[in-house]
């Protein structure tokens, strides 16, 4: 490796950190205007705000870096476009294919340092923050264990064993204590569901009611309970594919098929990660003909413009694709990979144009 491809990696990677660095910045900033919103609220307060960001930056790190490569290269390589830098390697006889391929070095650097927090650091960082802001939220107390998710409310303690996917509850104990801490009432539920505004309807209740003397017994059909824990605060403990490793999203996907369930959204999330470091070299692609050719003498901001117009409308083409799929039950894998492949070959036939 000569001087030259190593001066061209530190370039690029070094624009591309300082690119992401700055998306990141200002994604928190937005995210902080919107977090502002339920500042207050139960214990969600500023600092608790600020933990919930740090907690999530990881992996929105891990989503901006193919962005964050597109444009330190249309910066960096423009740059070097501008001052001629381009022209005087190609007139040392180096191709455009060379250059390409020192891009693409620069961009494995990149995908690698993606893929270590993607996969080791932000799964459990989400989790964190998600428990975080909503227990928070919620002002209550969350403890999770083998049998399932305790909560407490007053003096009542909450019990859950199984929370489905659509946010409705399934084998739900209730324990109702006194003001001397003695228990008094136990009641099961095997379906809980959530109907808005505090109010939850408990289906085929068994309940006893507890005192000195006796145990009082009844069964019904259903009965409404009103709790202030927002139904939010259980989704949790729902499996979140951002919360998942690709490790952990097979395994997930495999046990979804064996039990005859729905899979299709967490098949997607999974090509969709798995293909995530081909599109940063498909968007260090896409760069190549902007700065090599039909860009040269273009100017920084005019670069900067064309780097967001290119990635907010490639990432709005594959949010698309992706709903579309799972609308039409398309094959997940063939649908993540569409949006990458079509940019792909387009970069492709610019390159080959401007060679």
């Amino acid at each position: 490796m000569n001087v030259l491809t190593i001066y061209i990696i530190k370039e690029v990677v070094k624009g591309s950190l300082i690119a992401v660095l700055l998306l990141l910045t200002l994604f928190n900033l937005f995210s902080f205007s919107d977090e502002l919103k339920n500042l207050g609220r139960g214990g969600y307060d500023l600092k608790q705000i600020l933990w919930f960001l740090t907690l999530t930056s990881p992996r929105v790190f891990y989503e901006l870096v193919p962005s964050a490569a597109l444009l330190g290269s249309l910066f960096v390589v423009g740059s070097m476009a501008n001052n001629r830098e381009i022209v005087a390697m190609r007139g040392a006889g180096l191709s455009i294919a060379w250059i390409i391929r020192t891009i693409m070095l620069a961009g494995l650097l990149l995908v690698t340092v993606a893929v270590l927090v993607g996969e080791f650091v932000a799964p459990s960082c989400e989790r964190a923050a998600q428990l975080l802001k909503t227990t928070a939220l919620n002002d209550g107390v969350v403890m999770r264990s083998q049998y399932g998710m305790w909560l407490r409310e007053g003096n009542s303690f909450i019990n859950v064993r199984k929370i489905l996917d659509d946010g409705s509850l399934a084998d739900v104990r209730i324990y109702d204590v006194d003001e001397t801490h003695k228990l008094n009432r136990i009641t099961h539920a095997e379906h809980a569901l959530f109907q808005g505004n505090k109010q939850w309807r408990l289906d085929s209740v068994k309940q006893s009611e507890i005192n000195s003397q006796q145990i009082y017994a009844r069964t019904e059909a259903e009965q409404p309970w009103k709790s202030s824990i927002d139904s939010d605060l259980l989704k949790v403990a729902v499996v979140n594919s951002d919360n998942l490793s690709l490790y952990d999203l097979f395994n997930y996907i495999d046990f979804l098929k064996q039990n005859n369930q729905k899979s299709q959204s967490y098949e997607l999330a999974f090509w969709s990660r798995l293909i995530n470091p081909f599109v940063t070299f498909v968007m260090l692609m896409v760069s190549a003909p902007f700065v090599i050719g039909i860009g040269r003498g273009t100017s920084t901001g005019a670069r900067i413009m064309m780097g967001i117009v290119i990635g907010m409308t490639f990432n709005i083409f594959d949010r698309i694709a992706g709903h579309v799929g799972l609308v039409y039950d398309i094959n997940p894998m063939l649908m993540a990979m569409l949006p990458s492949a079509l940019v792909f070959c387009g970069a492709l036939i610019a390159v080959r144009r401007v060679s």
